[in-house]
């Protein structure tokens, strides 16, 4: 079973650069759960895309247009999302903000 250390420390995690505008630091996970967060400038895309695992989202920083399926909303500071398996889903990044992404069970192609 992969598992992360018992703690992670912030200034110790490296960012990893996924697309142009966004940067993802991986926390702790063991093989049923992941958290990940993700800094966005503005104007930076999570593009379309689905995975089998459920997540669930907080939006600690920034504003960002967010597309779960085939609904958008703009969501801002404080407000969170939840993608279903398999449902189509992407964020353009509208005020540089960060994203705090829990995902069930882990991604392993984050690793």
């Amino acid at each position: 079973m992969a598992q992360s250390d018992l703690f992670q420390i912030e200034t110790e995690i490296e960012w990893e650069v996924p697309a142009e505008k966004v940067k993802r630091q991986v926390y702790g996970y063991d093989d049923k759960i992941m958290l990940a967060k993700a800094l966005f400038e503005t104007g930076g895309v999570g593009t379309l895309h689905k995975h089998p695992h459920s997540q669930v989202t907080y939006v600690e920083s920034g504003v960002f247009e967010m597309q779960i399926g085939d609904e958008k909303k703009i969501i801002k500071k404080g407000d969170g999302y939840y993608v279903p398996p398999e449902v189509i889903h992407g964020c353009v990044c509208l005020e540089a903000g960060l994203l705090v992404d829990v995902f069930s069970p882990l991604r392993e192609d984050f690793l």
